[in-house]
């Protein structure tokens, strides 16, 4: 949940605690079973409150401490529980630890961070921030001497190999599971261990910079850290934890989720990270749209890496990312029955689904008219490397459309009331004029909208006779090098689930096994004739059988 757009329970465009709190029997009609809510802490919202300058205080935007503490009971009462977002890497310049260093950069708040002195007149090495700009800024009063900001300029990275900060950040955590929190999601869980000593690295770009990567040679002083805040934190309090990391060796799986593993699970990136590969792994400007089979053997690979490990967590939407239907669809075939499609493949993948606020109702991304309606810092960052590297502005600005934050940022689509029925003020972020036809209230009132149909697929996973086999049961290929189609088995010792997708505009016949067969989960609502063993599937064809 990205509570600055879900729901604004005071009249000023901004969302809050409370309107959460509001919407609980709407999440609990949904059938969700916890809440990972983004960044509530005090900010000034340099990074949309990735740059967190209190962690003890929510921040007036979204309320107070007591609004989080009756949201937590509110939720408790229906079940719910709450993760919040853990911000450790890095935190705001306006935080009391870096304003102290500033003033005494060679004191205990100095060592807080990562300062250095300058090298031959420049930054001690030549990393590039992942929103575009040196990694390394000079500290403010102190010509000679540069702080280390992997993200914005405004976000110091904290020091973890100082024991002292450690401690302050085991006591925040504390702190908050003993206000009734059940876990956290930890932001740039692979970016605390940085490579020691600093050095510089080969260019990527004409700009003699080069983008920080997590090297393999970080992994062991990483989970040493992540082990210890597992032992003194999440361990005694039963938390549910979940890590964005998203790349890792693969022999490194065990180490984080396994039943020894420092989280309880990570996010799966791998559907994300197609069309990213290669030389060209450096912008929006050169990513590509994903294939039905990347799609699929993305989806197959991550379940075969992770059976015998543990769950990764599997997402088709987030706030960094664009809307799955936009991003995974061809334009011209978007619609409520692809759009079923994706809802099927990502909670019926062995894993635990992740759903985003407004994955449940199909929103889709924004369009943009100029650069000037773009509200994320990294998609400016992204738009200028475009233009730097031979786009137009026209081909720059439909490529920011197609990765930017903001498509996944606009405001929650409530009703066909003025702001989507987000807000009675006027919205801090443009919202997506299609919200005269799609919103919750609808959809709500419609039997086959997406919306029942999340709610159809969430009550399958939960069935008593289907949920030992869903949630725990191994997942295998079905027609894996058939063009343009999904299939996979997940079955135990009791059951045996197919699950279909036939990721196209057109029909096509397939081949189902022998064995006697029902038809659980269909988004089309014509009858499926099961009495042959040929069927054919119509375009975006989703369809979960129970085979005897």
């Amino acid at each position: 949940m990205y509570p600055k757009s879900f729901n604004d329970s005071n009249g000023d465009g901004i969302g809050d605690l409370k309107g959460i709190t509001e919407k609980l029997d709407y999440l609990q009609s949904l059938g969700i079973e916890l809440i990972w809510i983004c960044p509530v802490y005090c900010s000034p919202f340099i990074d949309q409150g990735y740059d967190v300058s209190d962690y003890y205080h929510i921040d007036p935007v979204f309320g107070c401490n007591e609004d989080m503490y009756e949201l937590i009971h509110e939720s408790k009462k229906r079940g719910i529980y709450i993760v919040m977002d853990l911000v450790v890497n890095h935190c705001s310049d306006q935080h009391i630890w870096f304003q102290n260093a500033m003033k005494d950069p060679y004191g205990k708040y100095g060592k807080y961070f990562y300062i250095r002195e300058e090298v031959n007149g420049n930054a001690p090495c030549n990393w590039r921030s992942y929103f575009g700009e040196n990694a390394w800024s000079k500290l403010p009063g102190h010509d000679n001497l540069y702080y280390l900001h992997l993200f914005a300029k405004q976000q110091p990275d904290i020091n973890w190999e100082n024991p002292e900060v450690r401690e302050e950040l085991y006591k925040m955590i504390q702190w908050w599971f003993d206000k009734g929190i059940s876990g956290f999601r930890i932001d740039a869980a692979a970016f605390i261990k940085k490579t020691m000593p600093f050095e510089i690295l080969p260019a990527d770009r004409e700009d003699g910079f080069c983008t920080y990567e997590i090297p393999p040679t970080c992994n062991d002083g990483l989970h040493e850290y992540l082990q210890e805040m597992k032992k003194r934190t999440f361990e005694a309090n039963d938390a549910f934890t979940v890590g964005e990391v998203v790349s890792f060796e693969e022999e490194d799986l065990e180490k984080y989720i396994s039943d020894d593993g420092c989280m309880s699970s990570i996010f799966d990136f791998s559907l994300y990270m197609i069309g990213k590969q290669g030389e060209d792994f450096d912008g929006f400007y050169s990513h590509k749209q994903p294939t039905a089979n990347e799609f699929r053997d993305a989806l197959l690979r991550s379940s075969r890496l992770s059976f015998n490990v543990g769950f990764l967590s599997n997402f088709i939407e987030n706030h960094d990312l664009p809307r799955a239907a936009s991003h995974f669809i061809p334009e011209k075939d978007i619609s409520e029955i692809s759009k079923k499609m994706l809802a099927g493949l990502n909670l019926m993948q062995y894993g635990l689904p992740f759903l985003y606020q407004g994955q449940e109702i199909g929103m889709e991304n924004l369009s943009f008219s100029s650069a000037d309606e773009i509200v994320d810092i990294g998609s400016h960052m992204e738009y200028t490397l475009a233009l730097e590297k031979g786009l137009c502005e026209e081909e720059a600005l439909k490529k920011i459309q197609e990765y930017s934050r903001d498509n996944t940022r606009s405001p929650m689509q409530w009703d066909k009331t003025e702001n989507a029925g987000f807000t009675k003020a006027a919205p801090w972020m443009r919202i997506n004029p299609n919200y005269m036809k799609i919103n919750v209230a609808e959809q709500e009132a419609r039997e086959d909208s997406l919306l029942n149909f999340y709610k159809k697929l969430i009550l399958l996973r939960k069935n008593p006779e289907y949920k030992e086999t869903l949630v725990y049961g191994k997942e295998t290929s079905f027609l894996e090098k058939e063009d343009n189609f999904v299939g996979f088995f997940r079955k135990d010792k009791n059951k045996k689930i197919l699950v279909m997708a036939n990721f196209q505009r057109k029909g096509k016949f397939f081949q189902l096994p022998e064995g006697e067969k029902k038809v659980l989960i269909n988004n089309y609502s014509e009858p499926v004739n099961l009495e042959t063993n040929v069927i054919q599937m119509r375009g975006y064809q989703l369809l979960i059988l129970d085979i005897k």
